[in-house]
């Protein structure tokens, strides 16, 4: 796919991940765009972070709810994807839990 518009952080896009290994998460799923605007303006990757709907409760993996569905934010699964793994743009995930990623990020990179 092409991206046809600026991806922003907060964006939630359907990914394909395959092809993974050992226990990377895997499959076409949405994924949240992590990395900063001012690296997504001008970069064709992009750090993102998985949604799952099946997953148990880990200290870096965030509740959340998206298009009506409950699942977790993966953050301990985020990784750098081309713009071509993009398949669509389904949507922004809200400014709260957006902030709630950030706040985890920042402990989990702060020694």
């Amino acid at each position: 796919m092409v991206v046809s518009d600026t991806v922003h952080r907060g964006d939630v896009f359907l990914i394909a991940l395959d092809p993974a290994r050992g226990e990377e998460i895997r499959k076409t799923r949405p994924c949240i765009v992590v990395s900063p605007d001012e690296l997504n303006a001008y970069m064709h990757t992009y750090i993102v972070a998985p949604l799952t709907s099946g997953s148990h409760q880990y200290p870096f993996r965030i509740s959340c709810r998206f298009q009506g569905r409950a699942g977790h934010i993966v953050l301990d699964q985020i990784r750098t994807v081309d713009r071509e793994r993009m398949v669509k743009k389904l949507g922004k995930l809200s400014s709260t839990t957006l902030e709630h990623v950030l706040a985890i990020l920042q402990e989990m990179f702060t020694p």
